[in-house]
């Protein structure tokens, strides 16, 4: 009867039969065969960081920056600091409305001085009734040169906000306080159709008394994306964003 090797008392076999495949061990993972990649263990892998970057207008954690196409990461612009840009633009306008106001003034007072008083002619003349006339084109000049004055004060403030929003991005206002509006898809300045729609909807607005003029100003404060667009913005498809 054979006990086997004295130096194997356990009797366990040495090494694996010629031809049979090792069998793998226990304990730590074996190594991977060359060429194939070893199969990490525990938690997945986080993704690089900037590996993917954010989609155009992808808010970044909510935390007041904004990612846009062409300017990377961008500050939002608050909602204080656009306040207080209207009201240097209130300012700038209200300059131009006082001297368009006095120009107009003068105008109206030297129609009005030019009218001829007719209380010293006999009303059963000829002459009476042609200085008559001349008095009722003199007040229809004053009512031409009033309604006038209103059109050259509505193109003025349209041209200040429309054109200046469209080519250069900002108001003086805005300027004054590091605010500039961008076309929230590529970064760029509204142009000309953008500048003029979000023109034109606060404007529209003013028609119903001016509020609604006012609630589109305030509607950045209802916008739950984090990127403080009013209805204008959203229309134009615009964002205010810290220079």
């Amino acid at each position: 009867m054979s006990f086997g090797d004295p130096n194997n008392p356990y009797g366990q076999p040495q090494g694996q039969p010629q031809g049979q495949p090792q069998q793998p061990g226990y304990g730590y993972p074996q190594q991977a065969p060359q060429g194939v990649p070893q199969q990490g263990y525990g938690y997945p892998q986080q993704q690089q960081p900037g590996a993917y970057p954010p989609a155009p207008g992808t808010i970044q954690a909510n935390n007041g920056y904004i990612n846009l196409h062409g300017l990377g990461t961008v500050q939002v612009g608050s909602m204080g600091l656009r306040f207080a840009a209207r009201l240097i633009d209130a300012v700038a306008i209200g300059a131009l409305v006082w001297i368009l106001s006095f120009i107009g003034a003068a105008g109206v007072v030297g129609a009005a001085e030019s009218i001829e008083d007719c209380t010293g002619i006999d009303p059963m003349t000829p002459a009476y009734q042609e200085c008559v006339n001349e008095q009722a084109a003199a007040a229809g000049g004053i009512i031409a040169a009033f309604f006038g004055f209103l059109f050259l004060l509505f193109i003025a403030t349209m041209l200040y906000e429309w054109l200046m929003i469209s080519f250069v991005g900002a108001t003086l206002g805005k300027m004054a306080v590091g605010l500039r509006v961008v076309k929230e898809a590529t970064g760029s300045k509204p142009g000309l159709g953008g500048g003029f729609i979000r023109w034109i909807i606060p404007m529209a607005g003013a028609l119903v008394c001016g509020i609604g003029q006012l609630l589109v100003y305030l509607s950045p404060f209802f916008d739950s994306t984090g990127k403080t667009q009013g209805w204008h913005d959203r229309a134009a498809g615009t964002v205010v964003i810290k220079k």
